[in-house]
């Protein structure tokens, strides 16, 4: 299912012997565009402190009642490594977190969440990789230790968005897949330029990100922007929608089969160089 990044701001977040807390923001890997932690206030019972919460440990969500169940308990939190969030998340900190829980390195793979699409994995076949193998991921993955990838949805929302030819608008919002927890389109205001309206921009489209000028970039043009499908942010969005938007474009949808057959072939080139 398809939904806004708002939407999760403020949902209880519900451990199996009680709430940790309620979401705060998300943080979000900028190369893979995967949500990779959700960042939870957890009020008087750890003295306030934020928490990290991966999608490895959701469960289910319930959004009318505005809740997300993980397959935590209050106490694992409690005792979950500190992350300063008033900072970005560096590598060696998630590699302490993710060795904490005992969950898989998700950065290395050919996949969103390294050899797949979705936040599942198996402690049995985790289980049979050396120690050694893992902690030299988890320090080095495919970036150099302390790098800082992971950003937050707050910071980049209010960015300009600048098309080939010019600029178009400014990030208003962000649509997230909550089953692969993969942020698939930023959607853009562009009332500075043409009617008020808002369009969709899917994230694979976007080349860069300037953090030091706020910018995000695309190589679609305004014109093409300009044309594209009407988006009604009060409607629920559907894959008919998504369709009719990637078919505008001439692009082929992340549901394709011919994109399941590419990322079929990536694994497979993947696994043949692996020593």
């Amino acid at each position: 299912m398809l939904r806004s990044i708002e939407s999760l701001k403020g949902c209880r977040v519900t451990a199996s012997d009680g709430e940790i807390g309620s979401v705060e923001e998300v943080y979000f890997d900028h190369d893979a565009w995967g949500i990779r932690y959700l960042v939870v206030k957890t009020g008087n019972w750890i003295d306030g402190r934020r928490v990290l919460i991966s999608p490895y440990s959701v469960i289910r969500m319930d959004p009318g009642a505005l809740s997300v169940h993980v397959d935590l308990t209050r106490q694992q939190v409690s005792d979950s490594p500190p992350v300063d969030t008033d900072k970005p998340v560096s590598r060696q900190d998630e590699a302490e977190y993710l060795r904490y829980y005992g969950y898989p390195v998700y950065w290395g793979g050919v996949d969103v969440w390294g050899a797949g699409s979705y936040p599942a994995f198996s402690r049995a076949v985790l289980s049979a990789v050396s120690p050694e193998t893992l902690a030299q991921l988890a320090l080095f993955g495919d970036k150099p230790p302390g790098d800082s990838h992971l950003h937050s949805t707050d910071a980049v929302d209010g960015y300009h968005v600048a098309a080939a030819d010019g600029d178009i608008g400014y990030v208003s919002g962000f649509v997230f897949d909550d089953e692969a927890w993969t942020i698939r389109y930023l959607t853009v205001d562009t009332q500075s330029w043409w009617a008020s309206r808002e369009v969709l921009l899917a994230t694979e489209w976007i080349f860069l990100i300037d953090w030091l000028e706020s910018t995000v970039s695309t190589e679609l043009t305004r014109d093409a922007i300009k044309d594209s499908p009407d988006y009604d942010n009060r409607i629920p969005l559907e894959r008919d929608f998504e369709t009719q938007l990637y078919a505008f474009y001439g692009k082929a949808g992340y549901w394709s089969e011919e994109r399941a057959a590419l990322r079929l072939k990536q694994t497979g080139a993947a696994a043949s160089a692996a020593p």
